[in-house]
């Protein structure tokens, strides 16, 4: 049976107090309370910085026993060395995220906007990832000239998931190329919240997707005044 997970990117904003966390919530309890609420996370902390691994340890123990973590891959391997000499990094991230046990979820790598394609370095990235069969990885594009068949091709032979970025802004294909998807909801159309008829779009692309035996992970990015929360309660409304 297919599974679903929807949650936000990142748990820690000063901006949520009084919208989601009660007032002064100390920000050490701030994992436990959204995991009252949701049973999933994307953590973006580590794409500017890698924690140690006795911090994705502490996560883990914070967590109830069904809780899963996105993590998003550092921008040290992406924007800095473009996928360059990956060996190293990709280790380092695996060494540390494996704190998290069997709550580790996918794992996200995000390309630069400004990166156009570049063959000679994706493919022996994506092989590499396959030194760890039992971990997903999801990869995202924001240039469009990435998106095209022969890295559909790639990365289905890998089994790695290309990423659905939903924003105006953001050049999106809605493809599959593993058996199961990651969707990261950046802001709607016209504001930096969903609309009613957006969310209803991508409940029935989930529903289908479902339908079909995909597993889905749904995290919104959209945190400024708590629209992530939001808009992420109000997609669970629609699909159960």
């Amino acid at each position: 049976m297919s599974k679903l997970q929807i949650g936000t990117s990142g748990w820690v904003y000063k901006h949520w107090m009084d919208i989601f966390y009660p007032p002064h919530f100390p920000n050490e309890q701030q994992l436990s309370f959204y995991a009252q609420h949701f049973s999933s996370v994307e953590i973006n902390f580590s794409f500017y910085r890698l924690p140690e691994r006795s911090v994705f340890e502490t996560w883990h123990e914070q967590t109830p026993s069904n809780f899963m973590f996105a993590v998003k891959g550092s921008r040290y391997l992406t924007h800095m060395k473009k996928l360059k000499d990956p060996i190293e990094p990709l280790y380092r991230l695996m060494e540390r995220a494996s704190g998290l046990q069997e709550k580790l979820g996918p794992i996200l790598f995000q390309f630069p906007h400004t990166w156009h394609i570049n063959i000679e370095r994706l493919q022996p990235f994506v092989e590499l990832l396959q030194t760890y069969p039992q971990q997903r990885f999801t990869v995202e594009f924001r240039h469009s000239s990435w998106l095209i068949p022969e890295v559909y091709k790639l990365l289905k032979s890998v089994g790695v998931a290309i990423c659905l970025p939903v924003s105006p802004t953001i050049p999106l294909d809605i493809c599959l190329t593993s058996s199961w998807t990651y969707i990261r909801m950046h802001s709607g159309q016209w504001n930096v919240g969903y609309s009613d008829d957006e969310l209803s779009i991508w409940a029935e692309h989930i529903r289908s997707f479902l339908n079909q035996e995909i597993d889905v992970y749904v995290y919104f990015n959209n945190d400024p005044d708590g629209h992530a929360i939001h808009d992420a309660q109000r997609l669970r409304i629609l699909l159960k």
